[in-house]
């Protein structure tokens, strides 16, 4: 197994990309912090983890609240003894049009998206530093590499969290991290499978592959990523969009 007792934190665990990354890195044999605003589901994820023989805790954490995000770090040291693995995949949109769009609904990507991503690493990365080891995931979108209508704020810290991957590869790569970003295309998640059909059925015709990326399949990158296979790629910005932008 790829990421045998390597200790992953995982956060937007509850649904989408989070859980099926949360499904697969448990699958590659790692050790898992569940993180999520949601107390029932991500107790209930670290459960069906333990229950069939993996070894998961599911955490609330805000990723805006630093209190909530340290308190999860120090259990994770106190339960599991270090961190190997981060992968920030929380996330929100709030479109508008720019002429349209609210200070709120800016700001609140913003603080999430953005500042989460930050907050979460920031706390985590010392202790990084300091085994001289691991490797930090933050979740871009293809919006982030060539925009989109009505995302001024989603577009802004998908392309955010690339210079942050970016800039950490540089700073911590020779402590011995790798920092990378991943830039999923459509993908299937349970809020897409909510649209209307035509919508669905439109997006999907956009993509040469002719349907939408499964959670899954932008999970297998993650775990790529986090292991050891993936040694040498650092500071990366991975499309995976189907040919989405050919």
């Amino acid at each position: 197994m790829r990421l045998q007792n390597k200790v992953s934190v995982i956060t937007g665990a509850a649904g989408g990309i989070g859980l099926a990354t949360v499904q697969k890195f448990a699958q590659e044999g790692a050790i898992i912090a569940v993180c999520d605003l949601n107390k029932e589901a991500v107790d209930k994820i670290a459960q069906d983890i333990n229950t069939l023989g993996g070894k998961a805790k599911g955490y609330v954490v805000n990723v805006v609240d630093k209190e909530s995000i340290q308190a999860m770090y120090d259990d994770v040291l106190k339960n599991f003894g270090r961190v190997d693995v981060l992968c920030n995949i929380a996330g929100i949109t709030q479109d508008a049009q720019l002429i349209k769009m609210t200070d709120e609904q800016f700001d609140s990507v913003v603080d999430i998206n953005l500042k989460g991503t930050y907050n979460m690493t920031r706390a985590i990365v010392n202790q990084m530093v300091a085994q001289g080891y691991g490797v930090v995931l933050n979740t871009s979108s293809v919006v982030g590499v060539y925009g989109n209508f009505g995302q001024t704020n989603y577009a802004a810290t998908k392309f955010g969290v690339i210079g942050f991957a970016k800039v950490w590869a540089r700073e911590l790569g020779k402590k011995g991290i790798r920092a990378n970003a991943i830039c999923p295309g459509f993908v299937a998640t349970p809020m897409v499978q909510k649209m209307p059909e035509n919508i669905r059925d439109s997006m999907a015709a956009r993509i040469p592959m002719k349907r939408m990326a499964e959670p899954r399949e932008i999970a297998d990158l993650f775990a790529f990523l986090a292991s050891d296979e993936a040694s040498y790629i650092n500071g990366a910005a991975i499309e995976i969009t189907g040919g989405l932008t050919l």
